[in-house]
């Protein structure tokens, strides 16, 4: 629950983070999980919560 807050807290949709555990014998598990995490993600489209920041210039 606590990730859940600072995902929303940070701007992300909990929907787009998924953890399962998945045994190295699961390959099929493993594409199925994935296959059904990008579809979800692509449903959601893209994040528009988060705001890309410009990258920190180095002083000189």
């Amino acid at each position: 629950m606590l990730f859940k807050s600072l995902l929303e807290y940070t701007g992300i949709e909990p929907g787009r983070i998924f953890f399962s555990w998945v045994s190295s014998s699961e390959a099929s598990r493993f594409a199925q999980l994935a296959s059904e995490v990008t579809s979800k993600v692509k449903e959601l489209g893209p994040n528009n919560n988060y705001i890309k920041q410009s990258p920190i210039k180095a002083a000189c």
